[in-house]
């Protein structure tokens, strides 16, 4: 199917293709059981969990605000005070974020779950962040593609914080954000997994999506529609077995580093970035 597949593609680059196989080698299983073969979009870099079988952003989500609606006038109005926070620590952050490539982006979260994500210290929660990944990305294109909305940078003739990905968006829809419905995702599936840090993991999927509005590539109606759309990929995902499991392997893992004492690194940056709020937005 040439949609999926032109998705496949942009997810591809997202994630970091190019680098060398992303997904960690398959937990050691039960004597008796055999292992499990994890799909694969191309060699070394996992499929998601839901195949097709995603939900469908264009019926979940109303349209976007129309130019010269009041929904367009608050868009504009955030997108103007997000710009204030340019050459800021929030803005080095919000620059960080914007690359979903791993193994850069799996740590994303290490600081709010108050231990190391990586490929070494939770081989299984690495392949959960990758694999539901794609699955959240990829449930915005149905919305995405319909509305091609024009994002901020482009309406206004700027710059966003990753140059590099510009051309590209130039091309990819506005509505709804991706980036926010991917670590909406994390967010909320890390909060089940570790409960006793919900707060600072779901303040921190709520920051990450908002520095799109910092890095000039998405309005605010895109982040907060992105949300929508990973509440549904979460509540499709969980009756995937597949997912079940590795939810239940990662849990181990955090647990165990946990028990060890082995701490996040970083976070006093991070700590000090997140206090700097975009004017307006509550």
């Amino acid at each position: 199917m040439r949609v999926v597949n032109r998705l496949v593609v942009l997810l591809l680059v997202l994630a970091g293709c190019a680098t060398a196989p992303l997904h960690p080698p398959a937990a050691p299983p039960p004597a008796a059981a055999p292992a499990r073969v994890v799909p694969e979009l191309r060699p070394g870099i996992p499929a998601g969990y839901l195949g097709r079988a995603l939900p469908n952003s264009l019926t979940l989500l109303p349209p976007p605000p129309a130019k010269g609606s009041p929904g367009f006038a608050q868009d504009q109005a955030i997108s103007r005070a997000a710009q204030k926070l340019r050459r800021t620590p929030r803005y080095a952050l919000a620059t960080s974020d914007a690359d979903l490539r791993f193994p850069h982006v799996a740590s994303a979260f290490s600081c709010a779950l108050g231990v190391p994500i990586s490929q070494q210290d939770t081989p299984r929660l690495y392949l959960l962040l990758q694999r539901s990944l794609v699955d959240a990305g990829l449930a915005t294109y149905a919305a995405k593609d319909h509305y091609k909305r024009t994002r901020p940078f482009v309406f206004y003739k700027e710059a966003t914080c990753a140059p590099a990905d510009e051309a590209q968006l130039r091309t990819d829809g506005s509505y709804p954000s991706g980036h926010t419905a991917i670590s909406w995702t994390w967010a909320l599936l890390l909060t089940e997994l570790s409960p006793g840090q919900a707060d600072a993991l779901l303040a921190r999927g709520r920051a990450f999506g908002e520095n799109r509005l910092i890095c000039n590539a998405h309005w605010q109606s895109d982040v907060l529609q992105g949300r929508a759309v990973a509440a549904g990929a979460l509540a499709m995902l969980h009756a995937n077995a597949d997912f079940n499991d590795d939810m239940a392997a990662a849990r181990a893992e955090i647990n165990s580093l946990r028990r060890s004492g082995v701490p996040a690194s970083g976070c006093d940056a991070e700590a000090a970035a997140l206090k700097i709020r975009i004017p307006g937005v509550q």
